[in-house]
């Protein structure tokens, strides 16, 4: 996402870097500090790629917080439409996996912590380099307990 005035942050005069202004883009108002609330008013002012980058990230938060998959469309046009390749790229990956996006959007459970586990088991086990067999995994992975 560039930018086409370098965007300052007031505070110290650096320039805003692209990983803070990523984290920005996607965290809604509510949640930043006095801070980064200034800096995201800094990136708007620096960059139109920044403002449409922000609304078309907070409406699809949004929407996978309880939007309809009506929305979800129109979601995917604007997207499709806002002459920002990251976000075209990410608007053509949604729609290959189209139906697991509009399930997120309409079911109230998640996999998530399942898969959580199964990422950290994965993490753990590279870790290990080839030395994880299963008595070791088990005892990397399971609680300690005292007997009682």
């Amino acid at each position: 996402m560039p930018l086409r005035l370098p965007a300052l942050d007031p505070m110290t005069g650096h320039q805003i870097s692209p990983l803070t202004a990523a984290a920005l883009c996607v965290k809604p108002r509510g949640q930043m500090t006095d801070r980064q609330i200034v800096n995201v008013d800094v990136l708007k002012a620096a960059s139109g790629e920044f403002t449409t980058m922000r609304q078309l990230a907070m409406r699809f938060r949004g929407l996978l917080r309880g939007g309809t998959v009506e929305k979800l469309d129109a979601w995917l046009g604007d997207a499709r439409q806002c002459g920002i390749f990251e976000m075209r790229r990410f608007a053509q990956t949604l729609r290959q996996d189209i139906g697991a996006v509009r399930n997120a959007m309409l079911e109230s459970w998640s996999n998530g912590q399942a898969e959580g586990q199964n990422n950290r088991l994965k993490t753990l086990k590279r870790s290990m380099y080839g030395r994880a067999g299963i008595d070791l995994l088990r005892a990397r992975v399971m609680p300690l307990h005292e007997p009682g």
